[in-house]
C-alpha cells in the first residue's frame, strides 16, 4: 500500500483536507472563547461603570427610596448591590485593605480574592475559581473619590460559556470524525479515477512489443495532461514503427547487397582451388574479380559505419568554416573521375559560404554528390554552385546525365535504392552514397533535395544555415 501510488494520493489528499478541518476547527472554538469572553468583559464593564457613577455620586440611582444614606451604608445594605447583580452575574465591594463592605447576595458565603490599592492600573480583570461559583471573570476597580475609597469587583460566571464551549467542542470532534471518514473514502475515489487512467495507459503499453508496434492508444478524446502523454506515446510509436522498418529493410538491402559480393567471391575462390595451377588465364580472372568485389564489399562496409556516424550526431565536432574551400578540395578530388568520362567538372562561387560544421564530413557530402553526378553522366557537363544568401548556405551539383524520375526523387536518398534497377549491377556504387549524404545533411541542420532540370539530368541541392559570428 505504501507503495502505491493510489494510497499514497489519497492518504496525502485525505490529511491534507483533515489538518485543514482541524486547524479551521481550532480557531473557531479559539475565536468563540475569545468573543464569549469579550461579551462578559463587555457586560461587568458596564456594571462596574454604573456602581462606580454611584460611589462618586454622579447617579440618580436610588434603589431603597428616597432617603439618601452615606454611600458607605448603603453598599453594606442587605440587597443593594441586587440590583447590579444576576443569575450568573456577582458584585462585592471591599476596602482598600481587603475588608468585605458588601456583596450581592446570590455570591452567599462565597467571597473573590483580596486586592490591594497598591497597583499599577485602577483596573485589572482576572479569572478566580471559587468553590460555590464556579469559574468567575472578575473586573477589580478602585475608586477613590474625595471621602471615599472603595474596591468594587464584578465577577461574571463562565460556567455557561464553558458548557457552551464543551458542547461545541464536541460538535466539532463528531463533524471532524464525520470528515474524515467521507474524506478518506472521497479521497480515495479522486485518487481511483486519477490513477485509473495510468492503469490502462500501463496495461496498453505492456501489450505492445517490437512485432505489435501497429498497436495505438487513440485517447484522442481526453485533453488533459494524461491524454497529452497518450498521443506522445502514440507519436513515440509512429517513430519507432518507422525505425523498425527502416532497419528491417536496410537489413535485408544490407543482406541482399552483401550476398552478391560474397557468392562472386565464393564463387572464384573455387575456381582457383580447381584450375589454379592449370590454367593461368582462369587464376588471374579469378584473383582480379575477388579483389574487385572485395573492394567493394570493403567499401560498402566503410559506408555503412560512416553513415552510422553520420545518424548519430552525437560526437561530432562542429566550428565555423567556409564551404568553398571545402568544397573546392571535393571538385579537385573527383575531377580525374570526371576527365577520365570526358565531363567537364566546374566550381561556380559566389563570396563566403561560412557554416557550423564538421569539414570532413560535408567533404564527404559533397564528394559522393558530384560521385553520383559523375556515375549517372555519360556527356555533358557537371556543375557545383556555392552561393550564400542571407541566412542560408547552398552547394548546388548540377549534371546533364540520364535524370530521374519523379517518383524515384522522394526515394533516391533511402538506404541501397536505385532508380534504375535494371542498371543496379552494371553502374558501380555501394547505393549508401546519397543515404550519407542526407544524414550528413541532418546532422548540420540542413536539407538536400533532388530535381529534374528542365534540360536533362538532375540537380541536387544542400541547404544549411549560414554562420554570422556574434559581433
Amino acid at each position: 500500500m505504501i507503495r502505491s501510488l493510489r494510497w499514497r494520493i489519497a492518504t496525502f489528499y485525505a490529511l491534507l483536507l483533515i489538518g485543514v478541518i482541524t486547524l479551521v476547527s481550532i480557531v473557531l472554538v479559539v475565536q468563540l472563547r475569545s468573543i464569549l469572553l469579550d461579551e462578559a468583559r463587555a457586560k461587568i464593564d458596564g456594571i462596574g461603570a454604573d456602581i462606580a457613577s454611584v460611589v462618586r455620586g454622579t447617579s440618580v440611582l436610588n434603589p431603597l427610596g428616597e432617603t439618601q444614606l452615606p454611600i458607605v451604608q448603603e453598599l453594606t445594605t442587605t440587597g443593594y448591590l441586587d440590583h447590579w447583580s444576576g443569575p450568573t452575574t456577582f458584585v462585592e465591594v471591599d476596602t482598600p485593605m481587603g475588608y468585605t463592605v458588601g456583596k450581592s447576595t446570590n455570591m452567599g458565603g462565597a467571597s473573590f480574592d483580596r486586592s490591594y490599592a497598591l497597583r499599577m492600573q485602577p483596573v485589572v480583570y482576572r479569572i478566580e475559581q471559587r468553590p460555590q461559583l464556579g469559574t468567575v471573570l472578575v473586573r477589580d476597580e478602585l475608586i477613590m473619590y474625595p471621602g471615599v475609597e472603595l474596591i468594587v469587583q464584578v465577577g461574571e460566571s463562565l460556567q455557561i460559556f464553558d458548557d457552551t464551549l464543551a458542547r461545541i467542542r464536541i460538535l466539532l470532534a463528531i463533524v471532524l470524525a464525520l470528515a474524515a471518514l467521507v474524506v478518506g473514502f472521497g479521497s480515495f475515489a479522486i485518487a481511483s479515477s486519477a490513477i485509473e487512467p495510468i492503469k490502462r495507459l500501463s496495461a496498453a503499453m505492456g501489450e505492445i512489443t517490437s512485432d505489435r508496434l501497429s498497436k495505438r492508444l487513440g485517447w484522442t478524446d481526453r485533453r488533459d495532461e494524461l491524454g497529452s502523454l497518450a498521443q506522445s506515446f502514440d507519436a513515440m510509436l509512429d517513430r519507432l514503427e518507422e525505425g523498425f522498418a527502416r532497419e528491417r529493410q536496410f537489413i535485408s538491402d544490407a543482406s541482399h547487397e552483401l550476398k552478391t559480393p560474397l557468392t562472386v567471391i565464393n564463387a572464384n575462390a573455387q575456381m582457383l582451388e580447381r584450375w589454379a595451377d592449370r590454367d593461368p588465364e582462369v587464376r588471374a580472372d579469378s584473383l582480379r574479380a575477388i579483389r574487385e568485389e572485395s573492394a567493394a564489399l570493403a567499401a560498402m562496409v566503410n559506408g555503412m559505419l560512416l553513415l552510422a556516424k553520420a545518424e548519430s550526431g552525437d560526437d561530432i565536432p562542429r566550428e565555423p568554416l567556409d564551404l568553398t574551400p571545402v568544397v573546392a578540395d571535393a571538385v579537385r578530388i573527383a575531377r580525374p573521375r570526371a576527365e577520365q568520362k570526358g565531363l567537364a567538372l566546374t566550381m561556380h562561387e559566389n563570396g563566403e559560404a561560412r557554416v557550423l560544421g564538421d569539414a570532413n564530413l560535408l567533404r564527404q557530402l559533397v564528394t559522393n554528390l558530384i560521385d553520383n553526378a559523375v556515375k549517372f553522366t555519360e556527356t555533358g557537363s557537371i556543375d557545383v554552385y556555392v552561393e550564400r544568401t542571407a541566412d542560408r548556405a547552398t552547394v548546388t551539383v548540377a549534371d546533364t546525365g540520364v535524370g530521374i524520375e519523379d517518383e524515384s526523387l522522394e526515394r533516391v536518398f533511402d538506404r541501397f535504392f536505385r532508380a534504375d534497377v535494371s542498371r543496379n549491377r552494371a553502374v558501380p556504387g555501394t547505393g549508401l552514397g546519397l543515404a550519407i549524404v542526407r544524414s550528413i545533411a541532418r546532422v548540420h541542420d540542413g536539407v538536400v533535395t533532388a530535381t529534374r532540370r528542365p534540360e536533362g539530368g538532375t540537380s541536387f541541392a544542400l541547404s544549411l544555415p549560414a554562420f554570422t559570428p556574434l559581433s
